[in-house]
C-alpha cells in the first residue's frame, strides 16, 4: 500500500518527536505549527491531520474557520489530558477522531487507518456514553424484523445490538456466554455485511438513524 500522507499540527517538539515515529510504509508525516497551514494542505487535496489540542490560536468549535476545515479535512484532535466532555465538543464540531496525543504509535497507525477509510475513532468511555445516549434519545423499534437485520445471523443480530447500546465486548461475551474473540469475529462479519466502519456508525443503523 502506497503511504498515505499526514499532517501534524503541534508546536511542540517532543509530540512530533513522538508523531512522526509512525510506520514510514504506510504514512508519510509532514509537520505544522499554526493552524494557517491546513490551508495549504487542503490546497494540495490532502485530508488527514492530527492536531494537538493544546496547539495557541486554534479557533472557536463555532466559529466558520474551524467549520470549514473540519468540513473539508479528516481532524483528529490529540490531548495531553483527554476528558469526554472535550472530546464530545469536538466530535460534534466535526473531527473525526478524539485521542490521547501520546498513544502509541501502533495505536496511532489504527486511529489513522480507521479515519481515513471513513470512520471516526473516539475511547470507549467516551464511545460507551454516546451510545447510551443515543439509545436514550431515539424512539425504540418496532418488534417486528427490521431492514438493518436483513442477511445477519440471529447470534449477529444480537451482539449488533449489544454493541450500538454502548456495551463492551467482554461486557458481550459474559452476557451470551461466548468468548470475546467470538464476539470480535461477530462485529466483524456485521461491520462487513451493513457497510460499516465503527460502533458509532453501527449504533446509527441499527437504532434507524442512518439507512
Amino acid at each position: 500500500m502506497q503511504a498515505r500522507p499526514v499532517l501534524m499540527l503541534t508546536h511542540d517538539d517532543l509530540l512530533w518527536a513522538h508523531w512522526k515515529r509512525l510506520p514510514v510504509s504506510a504514512w508519510m508525516p509532514a509537520r505544522a505549527r499554526s493552524w494557517r497551514e491546513l490551508e495549504r494542505w487542503g490546497a494540495l487535496e490532502r485530508k488527514l491531520v492530527v492536531l494537538d489540542a493544546g496547539t495557541p490560536h486554534i479557533p472557536s468549535l463555532n466559529s466558520e474557520e474551524w467549520r470549514r476545515e473540519a468540513g473539508r479535512m479528516d481532524i483528529i484532535v490529540g490531548s495531553l489530558n483527554p476528558n469526554d466532555d472535550e472530546g464530545r465538543a469536538f466530535l460534534a464540531a466535526g473531527a473525526k477522531g478524539y485521542i490521547h496525543a501520546y498513544m502509541q504509535p501502533e495505536a496511532l497507525d489504527t486511529v489513522f487507518k480507521v479515519v481515513d477509510n471513513g470512520g471516526v475513532w473516539m475511547g470507549r468511555t467516551l464511545l460507551a456514553r454516546l451510545l447510551q445516549q443515543l439509545q436514550r434519545s431515539v424512539a425504540q423499534p418496532e418488534p417486528s424484523i427490521t431492514d438493518w437485520t436483513d442477511g445477519l445471523t440471529p447470534r449477529e443480530i444480537e451482539v449488533a445490538q449489544m454493541a450500538a447500546s454502548g456495551r463492551s465486548n467482554q461486557a458481550i461475551a459474559d452476557a451470551l456466554s461466548i468468548t470475546e474473540r467470538t464476539v470480535r469475529a461477530h462485529i466483524s462479519s456485521v461491520f462487513e455485511k451493513l457497510g460499516v466502519n465503527d460502533r458509532l456508525m453501527l449504533a446509527l443503523k441499527v437504532h434507524g438513524v442512518s439507512q
